[in-house]
Formats: structure tokens, C-alpha cells, sequence
């Protein structure tokens, strides 16, 4: 047991100020004009869910301007073609609720959307979001219920955009290295990273 376990609400929100005006004021329930500009300036967002098998949350990207404001209620998200685990459709499938989290390089505030989602394989929105000739595997349809931004904080704690933090990932494995590094892997690490850049870059689309 932790005797320092926070249990109610009202142990919480006795460890922090209450929020400002502008924490408040920045969250509404639609697209406005200054968070359709960041929606469309990202080329990365992530994507939570949570279903029957319960939660997930895993990245989306493209060229800016990939996800597509429909009107200041509704986007729309090309699903592209992964490792056909799904488990955020599955979720969605289960549970519409969906929050996404958009980020803009070199950009500290990132901007927030929380909704209900539909999948769909509707023509003509399989041909607004083809890429290369290709349309997306599917289409997620969001409904928008709020919207707003983080403030720079955890980003600039992080220094995540810091250019001299950029070889922090040769001191992580290989993807090679995490498969074969997990309980009763077979995967040989050297021969699955062999080529790697060349099949993903081959297959994106």
C-alpha cells in the first residue's frame, strides 16, 4: 500500500493553483480559425483510444495539411496502410471516443482534440485523401466536441526540437534490436534492420 496515494478529487486539486483564464478560455468546442492553422501546418499527430481490449495510443503522419478540416465540427483522417495490428480502429469500433494530439516541428504548443469517430470507406473522401496515386486503407471521420492548446512547457523541458539533442537516437536499438530483445523473439536483429530504411520508405503508401 502507498500511504501517499492520491484517492479523491479533492486531494488532487489541493496539490495544484486553480487553472487561469487563459487555461479556461482556450478550449471550445469547435475549429476555430487560429487552431485550424495548426491542425493544418502538422505532419504528426498521435491518436488515443480505448475499447473492449483496452487503450491504445499510436502515431499518424504525412506532408502537412493530410488531415482535413471538413467544416468547425468535423475532421477527416486517412488511415495509411501500417503493420495491420489496428488496434485503434478495433477501439474505435468498440468505443467512438478519440483524443488526438497535434504536433508542429519546431513548434513548443501542440494543439489537442477530443471527439467521437466513425470509420468509413466513403469514395470520394477515399479520393480527397489518396497519397501518390493511393487511397488510405480507410477513413476515420471525427466529430469534434473540444479543442485546444498545450502550452509549450513539457516541449521545451523535453528540448525536443533542440537540434543538439538530435543524436540522441544513436543511443537507442535499432528496431531490429527491439524485436529480437522481447521474450521468445526468433527475430534476427542484423537481418530484420538489413534494409529497413529501403522497405519502409517503399512501402508507405
Amino acid at each position: 500500500m502507498d500511504p501517499y496515494q492520491i484517492h479523491t478529487l479533492a486531494e488532487l486539486e489541493a496539490l495544484f493553483d486553480a487553472p487561469g483564464e487563459a487555461a479556461i478560455k482556450k478550449e471550445v468546442d469547435r475549429i476555430v480559425p487560429v487552431y485550424r492553422q495548426m491542425i493544418e501546418a502538422s505532419p504528426f499527430y498521435l491518436m488515443a483510444t480505448r475499447g473492449l481490449n483496452g487503450l491504445d495510443c499510436s502515431p499518424r503522419g504525412d506532408p502537412a495539411g493530410f488531415v482535413h478540416v471538413l467544416d468547425d465540427k468535423h475532421l477527416v483522417l486517412p488511415e495509411r496502410r501500417g503493420n495491420n495490428r489496428i488496434d485503434s480502429l478495433k477501439n474505435l469500433v468498440d468505443d467512438p471516443h478519440v483524443g488526438l494530439l497535434f504536433l508542429v516541428p519546431g513548434k513548443g504548443e501542440t494543439l489537442r482534440v477530443n471527439g467521437q469517430a466513425r470509420i468509413t470507406t466513403d469514395p470520394e473522401l477515399m479520393r480527397r485523401l489518396a497519397m501518390k496515386g493511393k487511397p488510405p486503407q480507410c477513413v476515420i471521420v471525427v466529430e469534434v466536441e473540444t479543442v485546444f492548446f498545450q502550452c509549450a512547457r513539457a516541449v521545451l523541458r523535453a528540448r525536443l526540437w533542440d537540434a543538439d539533442d538530435a543524436d540522441r537516437a544513436d543511443d537507442t536499438p535499432t528496431a531490429g534490436e527491439m524485436l529480437a530483445g522481447v521474450p521468445d523473439s526468433t527475430i534476427d536483429a542484423a537481418g530484420y534492420d538489413h534494409g529497413l530504411d529501403e522497405r519502409q520508405e517503399r512501402t508507405l503508401y
